[in-house]
């Protein structure tokens, strides 16, 4: 692609040339750092974007994961409550239960005279009298009536029973299931989770996009240095001027000189040979005005 000026004698061409040429150069150099810029933006628009989202999807994420956590702690608790309940309501079955038997047992050790405990070896050794003392050995492996324990005893466990407030202390899963309770009211990775403060150290990859964002804010766009275009040559004065040229002028000149030249004497002969008629018209007129006189 070549440049060319034509100008006027007197007007410095050569310097107007190179000034075009510098500013179309550095215009299109403003040109492309603007373009590089609105590149440059908007990729920062799209990691901010990226970044937003990723802090949204963590942020959702976190609150499922707590939900998640809350609902399996209520689920837990109310098992476990669930669980303690019917076991109370177990103990306190057996303990009305214990005591009917020893309300029934007490009914038969009253009937037989049992105040203190005994067996029922003694039992029949008191049905006979006078034999002396005797020491007796009883071995079986048949459970003893609970009457045998004498009025005495089951009396006396029967108020402990019916004075009892709980029966927790029965049961050993009772004081486990109140320790799991215990911990439920407190879940530490809940605890953790609505605490953290940089919450963007968990993004995976967010490190990389603030690491970009840093870079393309800190980029400094210098084109001064590009070459865009390759001049083979600057404009130069020229060896000879374009206008006017003298041989064509000359050739031009005499070509219309001869046709004005013979325009003229077109004309002039025209003049003329139009003046000639006209005066032969009054001669003749001249003439035929004597004949008539003469007449």
């Amino acid at each position: 692609m070549g440049l060319q000026l034509t100008y006027p004698r007197g007007l410095d061409g050569v310097t107007v040339t190179n000034l075009l040429m510098d500013y179309a150069e550095e215009l299109q150099r403003a040109v492309i750092a603007e373009d590089l810029e609105i590149l440059v933006q908007n990729r920062l628009n799209e990691l901010e974007r990226r970044i937003a989202g990723a802090r949204a999807a963590y942020e959702t994420r976190k609150q499922t994961e707590i939900a998640q956590l809350m609902e399996a702690d209520r689920l837990r608790k109310a098992q476990l409550e669930d669980e303690l309940s019917a076991l109370r309501g177990q103990l306190r079955t057996r303990r009305q239960n214990r005591i009917q038997q020893l309300d029934e047992a007490i009914q038969i050790a009253g009937e037989l005279g049992l105040v203190k405990p005994t067996t029922p070896s003694a039992l029949g050794e008191m049905a006979r009298p006078g034999q002396g003392s005797v020491v007796l050995t009883e071995v079986n492996n048949r459970q003893i009536p609970l009457y045998f324990m004498g009025t005495e005893t089951l009396e006396a466990e029967r108020s402990a029973l019916q004075q009892r407030s709980s029966d927790d202390f029965v049961e050993p899963r009772i004081a486990e299931i109140a320790k799991e309770l215990q911990l439920l009211e407190n879940n530490r990775r809940i605890e953790q989770l609505q605490q953290r403060e940089q919450e963007d150290l968990f993004l995976s990859r967010i490190a990389d996009w603030r690491e970009e964002e840093a870079r393309l804010k800190s980029l400094k766009l210098d084109l001064s240095a590009v070459n865009l275009v390759r001049r083979d040559q600057r404009a130069v004065p020229p060896l000879q001027a374009v206008k006017p040229r003298k041989a064509l002028v000359l050739a031009l000149s005499a070509v219309l000189g001869g046709m004005l030249g013979l325009l003229v004497a077109l004309v002039r002969s025209a003049v003329q040979r139009r003046t000639t008629a006209i005066r032969e018209t009054n001669k003749r007129g001249r003439s035929n005005l004597d004949e008539v006189v003469a007449t």
